[in-house]
């Protein structure tokens, strides 16, 4: 082997360029970072209005006009911006992902520019297959007009043309739809597009002869009264949204760099429901669809909004998620809370009307924000034993605020512990015993404790010993009876006197009964693992009321299979009246009941004068 081909080479490897298959890029982009072809006219009207807005940074009086004209699968766009010189042409609308505001004379001011990938151009070629631009320059008048024609097959040619092609400055862009997009440069479509995109920018922008700017912005205009404002804003909220809302909140934040307005939804929603709002970024429409502007608790409302201190994504339809965002999201939230907050000391009937709609909403809020829950405490709705009340209502009534953690627990214990004069409020409902338990951190001296069947059957009187003896027998057959259930039988005396027994048990309670049904049908390793997780939880109770006739009657029966049916038919009917989900063996239960004193109904062994 020769020598000197055994040395590595000292000689610096040459530099190659990247090589960009156009079509596969508008694939790309059309596929997977942008979510329709009607991007291309957002691109269009931004280029043209940053274009303005550099020529009006040198020349403050200089026209800002944009004109788009369709026709026969063609589009046209006129803007009298800063236009281009060849050499700019060749250094900006051929080179991918080089945009115009990084050009040293317009950095100074690039926050005023919509655009900030330097995609531009590109993004028409998803819906046309050649494009043609035709530009003069403000900043170098002398200089010739010149041509840039581009198609989808990545190759573009420049020539200058005569200085008559072009008498003024500013850019001509012309499109011819490829196969299959014509529908995208109709003259209906492209009006549709444009007054979407560009019904809050600050320039002339007609399609035709048609305005497409409605300025000023709803919630910047002057109304004679705060009345007719919000009818104003709530027909706006009608053709944007599609519904009448309940009210309007207005979102001026000034060091947030924010105007708009909120719309408070007039039908409730799910918390768990990802609310949409729509977004203008200086006059030009973001996204229809931003879902992390507001903090998760204010899914009650859709804004609409105008903003110049937001950071897009690549694809200009969503927001960037940073620190700006979530001072924005911080300071929004902060004007919602205030409305409420205004509600609640001005307009109580509007507040009212608001809460019999979204209190999941504002209770949310509440659980967090402990200067929310005291404001709002008067108004929150709650359900109670003394009915659909407010805690601090209920509050004044009880010295001790009970609650139960369970819908099911309430079932159980409410109409028993109300004739006790004990006070529960239902925490079953979604926030609801949270903020129970946040009560006293806003109303000091409020006491609150937590109601299990412990609490409610002390609550009940014990009979005299002398009669619960008497009753030994009766009271030994019905705990045979219920014991293969995991449920325990007691006598007390209570009210309502119609009530003729009552089923309790709490969750440990609960949650015993389903391990050892799981141990009952599991093979023998599991039914092992079960029995070792065996817990010395309280079984639940049937609690007989010696005070209704019926139980008086039961229990003077002799019978001990009659006394296990009347059991089991007691039992079913508590578990009933206290709105339990029944098991299937608790379904077994009542039908054997039923049957069983359908049999000892119609029973006769000397003739029907002799039954039972």
């Amino acid at each position: 082997m020769d020598s000197q081909t055994s040395q590595p080479s000292q000689a610096s490897p040459s530099p190659h360029s990247f090589q960009v298959d156009l079509r596969g890029l508008v694939d790309l982009l059309s596929h997977h970072l942008y979510s329709s072809p009607k991007v291309y006219l957002r691109e269009l009207l931004q280029n043209a209005v940053d274009a303005i807005t550099a020529r009006r940074a040198e020349q403050p009086d200089a026209p800002a006009t944009v004109r788009l004209h369709a026709a026969g699968g063609t589009l046209r766009v006129e803007d009298s911006g800063i236009g281009l010189t060849e050499s700019d042409v060749h250094s900006l609308l051929a080179t991918i992902g080089r945009s115009s505001k990084r050009d040293d004379g317009i950095q100074a001011a690039r926050s005023d520019f919509l655009g900030q990938f330097g995609i531009g151009l590109l993004a028409c070629f998803v819906v046309a297959e050649r494009i043609r631009v035709v530009s003069r320059s403000a900043r170098t008048p002398d200089a010739a007009p010149v041509e840039w024609t581009a198609t989808d097959d990545g190759s573009y040619t420049v020539r200058t043309l005569p200085h008559e092609a072009r008498t003024e400055p500013g850019t001509t862009v012309h499109l011819v739809a490829r196969a299959g997009a014509g529908e995208w440069l109709t003259e209906e479509r492209v009006r549709s597009l444009a007054r979407d995109f560009g019904s809050l920018l600050p320039y002339d922008v007609r399609v035709g002869d048609e305005a497409v700017a409605n300025l000023p912005a709803p919630w910047d205009r002057a109304h004679p009264s705060p009345a007719t404002r919000r009818v104003a804003l709530a027909g706006h909220c009608r053709e944007l949204f599609g519904f009448t809302p309940l009210d309007s909140i207005e979102l001026n934040v000034p060091l947030a760099g924010v105007r708009g307005v909120a719309y408070v939804l007039p039908t409730a929603v799910s918390p768990a429901q990802r609310a949409s709002h729509r977004v203008h970024l200086k006059g030009m429409l973001l996204t229809e669809r931003a879902e992390q502007l507001l903090p998760d608790w204010a899914f009650f409302v859709r804004c609409v909004l105008d903003t110049d201190s937001l950071r897009p994504t690549a694809s200009r339809e969503s927001l960037y998620e940073d620190e700006t965002l979530a001072a924005v999201r911080e300071a929004l939230g902060e004007r919602i809370r205030s409305w409420l907050t205004g509600l609640a000391a001005g307009d109580p009937e509007r507040l009212a009307a608001f809460l019999s709609v979204h209190h999941l909403g504002v209770k949310s809020l509440a659980r967090h924000d402990n200067e929310m829950l005291r404001t709002m405490l008067p108004w929150l709705p709650f359900e109670t034993t003394d009915g659909r009340l407010s805690l601090e209502e209920f509050a004044l009534r009880h010295p001790v605020v009970h609650f139960t953690r369970t819908v099911e627990e309430y079932r159980q214990v409410a109409p028993i512990a109300s004739a006790q004069g004990i006070g529960v409020v239902n925490g079953g409902y979604t926030y609801d015993s949270e903020l129970v338990e946040a009560l006293p951190s806003v109303r000091p001296g409020s006491v609150v404790a937590e109601l299990d069947a412990d609490t409610v059957t002390a609550h009940l009187d014990a009979i005299d010993p002398a009669e619960e003896l008497a009753l030994s027998g009766f009271l030994a057959a019905a705990r045979a009876k219920l014991d293969p259930l995991g449920c325990d039988v007691s006598l007390r005396a209570f009210h309502p006197l119609s009530v003729p027994a009552l089923h309790l048990d709490d969750r440990a309670a609960r949650h015993e009964q389903a391990r050892a049904e799981a141990e009952e049908h599991a093979d023998d390793l599991w039914a092992g693992i079960l029995g070792s997780l065996r817990g010395s939880a309280p079984r639940a109770r049937l609690v007989l009321n010696h005070l209704n006739p019926l139980i008086r009657r039961i229990s003077s029966l002799r019978d001990p299979e009659l006394i296990g049916t009347a059991t089991e038919s007691l039992y079913g009917q508590a578990l009933l009246m206290a709105q339990r989900p029944l098991q299937p063996a608790d379904s077994a239960l009542l039908n054997r009941a039923f049957i069983g004193l359908l049999e000892w109904a119609t029973h006769t062994d000397t003739g029907e004068d002799d039954r039972g």
